[in-house]
């Protein structure tokens, strides 16, 4: 993958930019109402959205070509997408923090992963708004706008906690609640993996949990926090794989004693957490 990088990083960068403003920021704060729609279970997808993912599809296979593309409006119309999550892949999510982009509010930001075998071997987290370039090769270190990043904790105590109960069951909510949140002191969540993963690696947020573990939420910033030094994986321990996108449960931390620290609380709630 070495040889690769620097060519495939440039043209990921032009790419990213030139969807944004094409069919992402001038849209921003000038959707019409029958621009938005709801796909339902707390999901809104605007023509933004749709636009943008089959410019990063004809993009990528014109980086790379003959790979699967697994873009997550297109698996939403067709299940049979999330078939090309075991092969060589690329994962595309055109808008993530769709909810804040339709209202008009940032943050959201375009993921790119490039996966092979379920495992991620490269991701691209883009902020159009900042003009902000994450990216990551797996064994190459993580960086943004081109420079090294190493992950640091905020330093706070208790830490900073993000915390996603959105798609927890009642139960597990509860526990949530009762026995994690005393220990960490809680500020909200940006409903944005391309914002949350960055957090934790900049000195904003310590410890991070998601229920849903979608590919297109998750390939690109597993990897890049990850490389970058902290660690995210399920919260038994074991590797995200994008091709286990169903399996609930993950722990994002800045630092792997943090990450520690908080799945030993999880595995003693008695709802199961994953």
């Amino acid at each position: 993958m070495k040889h690769l990088t620097p060519s495939l990083n440039a043209a990921m960068r032009e790419l990213l930019v030139h969807v944004s403003e094409t069919a992402i920021l001038p849209r921003f704060r000038n959707l019409e109402s029958s621009e938005i729609a709801d796909k339902g279970k707390n999901e809104l997808v605007t023509v933004a959205d749709r636009e943008s993912e089959v410019l990063l599809a004809e993009g990528l296979e014109k980086i790379i070509p003959g790979l699967a593309i697994v873009g997550e409006e297109a698996s939403d119309a067709d299940a049979t997408v999330l078939d090309g999550l075991s092969k060589q892949c690329w994962i595309i999510d055109p808008i993530d923090g769709t909810g804040n982009f339709a209202s008009g509010n940032p943050p959201f930001g375009i993921l790119i992963a490039l996966c092979d075998g379920g495992i991620t071997q490269a991701g691209w987290i883009y902020d159009p708004l900042q003009d902000r370039f994450c990216h990551a090769f797996r064994d190459e270190g993580a960086y943004i706008d081109g420079a090294p990043v190493s992950a640091k904790p905020t330093g706070q105590s208790p830490p900073v906690a993000g915390i996603s109960t959105l798609f927890m069951k009642d139960g597990l909510r509860e526990q949530m609640q009762q026995h994690i949140a005393p220990h960490y002191t809680l500020v909200d969540i940006p409903r944005c993996a391309a914002e949350q993963y960055p957090r934790l690696a900049l000195g904003i947020n310590d410890v991070t949990i998601f229920q849903r573990t979608l590919p297109w939420d998750h390939a690109a910033g597993v990897l890049w926090l990850n490389e970058a030094g902290g660690k995210v994986a399920r919260n038994d321990g074991s590797e995200y794989r994008v091709d286990e996108w169903d399996r609930p449960g993950l722990i994002g931390a800045a630092s792997p004693s943090l990450w520690n620290e908080l799945a030993e609380r999880i595995a003693k709630l008695d709802e199961p957490a994953g």
